[in-house]
């Protein structure tokens, strides 16, 4: 089954350094993404609510980017990305979120999702 991308674009108010931090490792992503968050080698970890969801660390580029293939999903092209995005004459900054859901209804629920998770995110860092 081919399942649809989509992408999101939040801006934040931290420095590039400072917000790869957030996103590429386990003690900072369990402040803003999930409760618990552990890692073995590129395999990491993701437990909500007493569920664990395991993905794998399959793109890491210092200050820009993240990607992560969840390992039930590996039939299929999916990932979830976080990319550190700088506006060249503004020096805006964004996160950029790409991820991928099963079906056109779910779109906007899963925009939802990370738009909480940045979010928190935001009030962690004190953006």
């Amino acid at each position: 089954m081919n399942k649809i991308k989509f992408e999101l674009e939040l801006p934040i108010h931290a420095s590039p350094s400072m917000l790869y931090q957030y996103i590429s490792t386990p003690s900072a992503l369990q402040e803003w993404f999930a409760e618990k968050v552990n890692s073995r080698g590129k395999i990491f970890s993701f437990i909500w609510d007493g569920v664990e969801e395991q993905a794998e660390l399959v793109l890491k580029k210092s200050d820009e980017r993240v990607r992560f293939k969840w390992l039930e999903s590996e039939d299929d092209d999916s990932y979830f990305e976080i990319k550190i995005q700088v506006h060249s004459l503004t020096n805006d900054v964004s996160l950029v979120v790409t991820d991928f859901v099963d079906d056109e209804d779910e779109i906007e629920e899963a925009k939802q999702l990370w738009e909480n998770q940045i979010e928190e995110l935001k009030h962690v860092i004190g953006a």
